[in-house]
């Protein structure tokens, strides 16, 4: 939680009570930029003028802060936070990083940042040696924590800002439940196709779906709650996280000395070197999530899975969306033929491209945001409300002087910590997990990498991280599943593959369900049925790749999953009959002639 908004709840609920004339207004709590690290305090006093009875101080940390409020009996406050300079806003420019804030603060976040960032929250005193110190408490560092705890070991984890991390806060959670409104109206709209007549009153409530996005964040959040944790034997510190030895942290003035250390810091969004961006103010997956007004006219800048999301959601929603893209086509790191049948939905959805495109600058105006760029060579502008940034991210590994625990890392939009096969640093006590350091940022790659870390860093494990099997879904509509390796993927590495493909609009549940565009693909290594990869379009392919998964983490050939029954009808039968497919391509002309002649002479 943003150390702002802890002080602001700490005071409403407590100085409120002790100093009755006390005026503090969450309004005049404002932001100021620069680079001493330090809080600032106004007071002015009643029936004097501000200017001659302002008392300005700065103070070093929160209990300062505390403290100083206290010597005010009355008045009006306000604090305004200072930042520390870092190179996480902008890797690649120094800029400063300032946490997410959550906001609007309704019912909803209050209750949130209650579970991941009590404000009243004191930290324990800390234990003479932990098992495992966890420095950060995203998916990796609480599957890690909480697993490790669940065993025996005595733990601590620390936390800066939100438990929960991304997924929670910023990332899967809050976005799948935009998607899922964004689905149902397009459901609605396109009822007519299933025979429905829907009022045209029907429209989209922009701020409901926003609420309804807070209210079930909040309660999710109670699974990943300080309290949660605390119940788990689990020591919780909540601070910045620094290194100050091979086998000690701080935080909070508090040292952690620790047999094994797990870095699960995360990462954040970074945005592009465009001139006049800061400025003119745009969005990312960290504060979309802030919106409580519709903004009719949005540029996405990015084509990737999380600029693709946003974009179809948010047009659907009601915004008029334009997706501006580098490449000649959305989603180029997904298979072709996936990629380019969401890029017609796109276009049905009434989504708008420019491709093969570079944004030069952007202009703060009267009536919006004016984004220049150019595009196949030709210049170009285009005005629109917001925009909203989704190009890429970085690994957090400023401030936690990691060079004293002799751990190497890549800062900026590099690799960030370091590690081997089985996820230790080249300090063999501290390992990380997560997007700190794995190629892939995904929440469930993070849980499984946690995994490997409790049994490697607390049993003398050797599980590696290369021998997993990873999936991923972008969610979109349809659904893009993927595992394994991709057909150019394959011919990258010299790999000969066979292809085996099962249109949806061939399988009976897809056409019931009106949902025919997208297809199963599945490679096998060519002369065998071994599952290398598979790709899934389809609008719960997310729910569907997971079989193949387990097929290719159990070593089942394609040929064995068309002796599985599914029930009928469903659109995982896809699946099946791509395993017919396989099994026919077996019956070459020889062995089909072999096979008559047999079956004649047993008539």
């Amino acid at each position: 939680m943003h150390k702002l908004l802890k002080i602001y709840q700490w005071a409403k609920v407590t100085l409120s009570k002790r100093t009755p004339g006390l005026s503090i207004d969450p309004a005049a709590w404002t932001h100021e930029t620069q680079l001493d690290g330090c809080y600032v305090i106004k007071s002015a006093v009643p029936g004097e003028t501000a200017a001659a009875a302002a008392i300005h101080q700065r103070y070093q940390d929160l209990a300062q802060v505390e403290r100083a409020f206290r010597t005010f009996k009355s008045g009006h406050l306000e604090i305004r936070p200072t930042f520390v300079q870092t190179e996480a806003g902008s890797p690649d420019a120094g800029e400063p990083y300032r946490e997410p804030e959550v906001s609007p603060l309704d019912q909803y976040n209050e209750a949130l940042l209650a579970n991941v960032h009590p404000p009243a929250w004191e930290n324990p005193a800390p234990a003479p040696r932990y098992n495992l110190v966890v420095i950060g408490a995203g998916t990796a560092g609480l599957v890690t924590a909480a697993g490790a705890a669940g065993l025996g070991a005595k733990v601590a984890l620390v936390e800066r800002h939100l438990l929960g991390g991304d997924c929670l806060n910023y990332g899967c959670v809050p976005s799948k439940a935009i998607i899922r409104s964004s689905r149902v109206y397009a459901d609605i709209r396109g009822s007519s196709r299933y025979g429905l007549k829907v009022a045209e009153s029907a429209e989209v409530d922009f701020p409901a779906v926003m609420e309804r996005m807070r209210r079930l964040r909040a309660e999710i959040s109670r699974h990943d709650s300080v309290k949660r944790f605390q119940e788990l034997g689990i020591d919780v510190f909540l601070g910045n996280a620094s290194f100050s030895g091979p086998d000690t942290v701080e935080v909070a003035g508090k040292t952690l000395r620790f047999k094994k250390a797990v870095i699960a810091t995360g990462g954040r969004a970074v945005h592009p070197q465009l001139e006049g961006l800061t400025e003119a103010g745009f969005l990312t997956n960290e504060s979309v999530f802030s919106l409580t007004q519709r903004p009719e006219r949005v540029l996405v800048m990015g084509g990737g899975p999380i600029g693709c999301e946003f974009a179809q959601a948010l047009q659907r929603l009601g915004c008029r969306v334009t997706l501006l893209h580098k490449y000649d086509r959305i989603m180029n790191k997904e298979d072709p033929e996936a990629a380019e049948l969401i890029q017609r939905v796109f276009l049905k959805d009434g989504i708008h491209f420019i491709l093969n495109a570079k944004p030069l600058r952007v202009l703060k105006t009267a009536a919006g945001k004016v984004v220049q760029y150019e595009s196949n060579g030709q210049a170009a502008e285009i005005e629109v409300d917001e925009i909203l940034v989704g190009a890429g991210r970085a690994p957090n590994v400023e401030g936690l002087k990691l060079e004293a625990a002799g751990v190497k890392y890549e800062g900026g939009k590099g690799r960030g910590v370091i590690v081997n096969d089985r996820l230790q640093t080249t300090n063999p006590h501290i390992y990380a997990a997560g997007d700190i350091c794995l190629p892939y940022q995904f929440t469930h790659l993070a849980d499984a990498a946690a995994r490997i870390v409790i049994q490697n860093a607390l049993f003398f494990g050797r599980k590696k991280l290369s021998a997993l099997t990873i999936p991923w879904c972008t969610y979109t509509d349809p659904e893009v599943a993927h595992v394994g390796l991709s057909e150019s993927g394959a011919q990258k590495k010299g790999i000969a593959v066979q292809a085996f493909v099962k249109p949806l609009r061939e399988v009976d549940r897809a056409i019931l369900d009106g949902e025919e565009e997208g297809f199963v693909k599945i490679m096998v290594k060519a002369g065998t049925d071994k599952i290398l990869g598979a790709t899934i379009v389809a609008r719960h392919a997310g729910e569907m790749i997971s079989e193949v998964s387990t097929a290719m983490a159990g070593k089942v050939g394609l040929g064995a999953l068309a002796a599985v029954i599914h029930p009928y009808p469903t659109q995982a039968e896809a699946i099946r009959q791509t395993g017919d497919l396989y099994n026919r391509a077996r019956l070459t002309p020889g062995l089909k002639r072999l096979f008559t002649r047999y079956l004649a002479w047993r008539r």
